[in-house]
C-alpha cells in the first residue's frame, strides 16, 4: 500500500517537472513584431538622435529659385535690369530754321496786329476831300502808333505833296504812295547785319543789354539759334549773375543748338564771367561769343556803371563788334527813355524789338531808330524758338499796310 502511494507521488512530481519545462520553453520564444502603424502625415519628421549618422548627401544638381514653381503662385518672370548710363541717349541737337526770309514767312503774324495802322491811313487817304481835319486825323493815327512827333510831321508833309501831285487816287495808287513814304522813314539803305565776323580775328563779340522784363536772356538764346542756322559756332556767356534762373535758362537755350555756356557763381562778378566767356571762345576757336548781361533798371546808376565795367573788361580781349539793346515794343515811348540812358553808358550799335506781334504800335521802329541813330536789326514776333527774325524794311511795311 505504501509502495503504491509512493509511486503516485513520484508520478505527480515527474509530471509537474515536465509541465514547467514546457512552459519555460514557451516563454523564452520571441514574440512576433507588431504590424507597422500608418504614417502620420501631419507630424514633423523625426529629428536624429545623438549618435545617429546623417544620410550621405546625394549628388544632384541644385535648382535656382527661378526654376522652382511655388505652390499657388504665378510663374516667375524675368526681372529686367535697369538701363546703364551708356544706354540712355542724350537729347539730339536741334537744327534751327534758316533765317533767310524768316520775316517774310512771319508776315501774316505781324500783320494781324500791325495792319490797323495801314488800314486806318488808307481809309483816311481814300476820302474824296482831304481837308485839314482829315490830315489831323492822319497825324493822330501815326502818333497813336508811336511813330513819334518829328517822323509823323515828315510823313504827313510827304503825303500831302504826293497826293496834290497825284490828283486822282485809286486804292492801288494810295497803297503805293503810303508804302513809299513809310519805307523812306524806316530806311532801306541802312546796314542791318549783325556784325559777328571781324576780318582780323576770331571770335566776334556781341553784348546784349536791356532792362528787366524785355526778354533779353530769351533773345540771347534765340540769337544763338539765328547764328547757328547761318552756320556759325557760338559760346554763350551768362553774365546775368543777379537773376538765379538766368544762367540755367541761357544754358538750356545753348544746349538745344550745341552752344557751350560759360557761367559763374550766383551773385558773382558779371565782368569776370564775360571775360572768361571771351577767353573760352578764343581757345575753342568759335565764330561768335554772345554775352547776356543783367537786366538793369535804367534808373539804377550803380548798376549802369557796372554795365560799363563789363564792357571795359571784355575789351581787354578785343573790341566789341555789336552791342544790341533789347526793347519791348509794347512799352512805346517809355522804351525811348530806356534806350537813351543805355546809349549814354555803352555804344549801342543795334536794336532788337521784342513782342512786336503783340502791339499795334509798330511805329516804334521808326521812333527808336530816329532817337538813337542806330538801326533795328532784329525783331521778335512770338514765343517760338525761331520767332526772332532779321528786320527787313520791305516785309515790315507790307505787313503794316496789309495786302
Amino acid at each position: 500500500m505504501e509502495t503504491v502511494i509512493l509511486a503516485v507521488v513520484i508520478a505527480v512530481v515527474v509530471l509537474g517537472a515536465l509541465g514547467g519545462l514546457v512552459v519555460g520553453t514557451r516563454r523564452k520564444k520571441s514574440l512576433p513584431p507588431p504590424p507597422p502603424a500608418a504614417p502620420d502625415i501631419t507630424a514633423p519628421p523625426a529629428e536624429p538622435h545623438v549618435g545617429d549618422e546623417a544620410e550621405t548627401p546625394r549628388d544632384e544638381p541644385r535648382r535656382t529659385i527661378e526654376e522652382v514653381d511655388l505652390p499657388g503662385g504665378p510663374a516667375p518672370t524675368a526681372v529686367e535690369e535697369p538701363p546703364t548710363a551708356e544706354a540712355v541717349e542724350a537729347p539730339g541737337i536741334e537744327i534751327p530754321e534758316p533765317t533767310a526770309g524768316r520775316l517774310v514767312r512771319l508776315r501774316a503774324r505781324l500783320s494781324r496786329s500791325q495792319n490797323a495802322l495801314g488800314k486806318g491811313l488808307l481809309t483816311l487817304l481814300s476820302r474824296e476831300h482831304l481837308d485839314d481835319d482829315t490830315w489831323e486825323e492822319i497825324e493822330d493815327t501815326l502818333l497813336t502808333a508811336d511813330v513819334g512827333v518829328q517822323p509823323t510831321q515828315e510823313l504827313v508833309e510827304g503825303l500831302r505833296e504826293r497826293v496834290k501831285v497825284l490828283g486822282t487816287r485809286t486804292p492801288e495808287e494810295l497803297r503805293g504812295l503810303l508804302r513809299g513814304e513809310l519805307l523812306k522813314l524806316v530806311g532801306t539803305d541802312v546796314d542791318r547785319t549783325v556784325k559777328t565776323e571781324p576780318e582780323d580775328r576770331k571770335p566776334g563779340i556781341v553784348m546784349v543789354v536791356g532792362v528787366n522784363g524785355t526778354g533779353k536772356t530769351t533773345t540771347t538764346g534765340k540769337l544763338a539759334r539765328v547764328l547757328v542756322a547761318d552756320g556759325r559756332t557760338v559760346v554763350l556767356g551768362a553774365a546775368d549773375t543777379f537773376r538765379a534762373a538766368a544762367a540755367d535758362q541761357l544754358q538750356t537755350w545753348g544746349e538745344r543748338v550745341g552752344a557751350y555756356t560759360v557761367r559763374g557763381p550766383e551773385a558773382g562778378d558779371p565782368a569776370s564771367v564775360a571775360f572768361d566767356a571771351v577767353k573760352e571762345g578764343k581757345e575753342m576757336g568759335v565764330d561768335v561769343v554772345l554775352i547776356d548781361t543783367a537786366g538793369r533798371l535804367h534808373t539804377k546808376t550803380g548798376l549802369m556803371d557796372e554795365l560799363g565795367k563789363v564792357k571795359r573788361v571784355v575789351e581787354k580781349h578785343a573790341p566789341l563788334d555789336e552791342v544790341l539793346l533789347v526793347l519791348d515794343a509794347t512799352t512805346g515811348q517809355n522804351g525811348l527813355v530806356q534806350a537813351r540812358v543805355f546809349a549814354e553808358v555803352v555804344d549801342i550799335t543795334g536794336i532788337v524789338l521784342t513782342k512786336l506781334d503783340g502791339t499795334a504800335k509798330g511805329g516804334i521802329v521808326i521812333a527808336v531808330q530816329r532817337e538813337l541813330g542806330v538801326p533795328v536789326k532784329l525783331v521778335g514776333l512770338g514765343e517760338g524758338a525761331d520767332d526772332l527774325a532779321p528786320f527787313e524794311p520791305e516785309a515790315f511795311v507790307d505787313a503794316l499796310i496789309g495786302d
